[in-house]
């Protein structure tokens, strides 16, 4: 018995769910292909961009290096029965770290901003 057979779906449901996921990886792996040749396209056309974006992959780097070395490799009970180890554990806090930290800088920049507005 397949998947679609206890889920009560039709042989046509089923196929048309099938070849929708197909046509969706296709889509994905076509704009994948589309996203990286047009950077690459427009980073040879105009090299001095790369600089801007280079250093903001590098200052997300560095946060996340900060954020990584600030969090814990506390593993709980319910995390444990979930299959999280200790470097799982420490990566996951890394990241909600890290994530904080850019939520708190955007709502700075945002509260900057509208403030700057106010008085220029």
């Amino acid at each position: 018995m397949n998947s679609c057979e206890l889920n009560e779906i039709s042989d046509f449901g089923c196929q048309a769910i099938t070849w929708g996921l197909y046509v969706c990886y296709g889509l994905l792996i076509g704009s994948l292909v589309a996203i990286v040749g047009l950077t690459l396209f427009n980073a040879a056309k105009h090299p001095k961009t790369l600089v801007g974006s280079s250093i903001g992959i590098g200052v997300l780097a560095v946060l996340f290096a900060v954020s990584y070395a600030l969090s814990d490799d506390v593993v709980s009970a319910s995390a444990s029965a979930l299959g999280v180890d200790a470097a799982g554990s420490k990566l996951i806090g890394g990241g909600l770290i890290m994530f904080y930290i850019t939520l708190l800088l955007s709502a700075v920049g945002l509260l900057y901003a509208e403030v700057r507005k106010i008085f220029l």
